[in-house]
């Protein structure tokens, strides 16, 4: 499980598309990468080949991503060089904004260190 409060720099127009891209970009940070926490692994080591197979993302409410959202993340399955991952988007008021699922491949190159 790994979390990050997260929200845009600046103030943003009432333009609810605008809000909803930018979580759309928002939902794919490190939510693959979920998976190898309880193997001590991260992608910066540089001997990991990780590929998104699909992403997907629902809206549930409104929202403003210029206002702190929570975003929770964790991974109920991790084997055979995928990795399963489940996020959800908080508003400061505990609300569920937004859900993201992606599931992913993840193994370590062949000829490199594994650490």
């Amino acid at each position: 499980v790994q979390q990050v409060w997260l929200r845009a720099k600046h103030p943003l127009p009432d333009e609810p598309a605008l809000h909803r891209a930018l979580l759309a970009y928002a939902s794919d940070f490190n939510l693959l990468g979920t998976s190898l926490l309880p193997h001590g692994i991260t992608f910066f080591q540089g001997n990991l080949q990780g590929a998104s197979l699909d992403h997907a993302l629902w809206f549930h409410r409104p929202f403003r991503i210029d206002d702190w959202i929570l975003y929770h993340m964790e991974s109920p399955s991790a084997s055979g060089a995928r990795g399963f991952n489940q996020g959800g988007f908080y508003d400061r008021q505990g609300r569920r904004i937004a859900s993201s699922a992606q599931e992913g491949l993840l193994r370590l190159r062949v000829g490199t260190p594994t650490g």
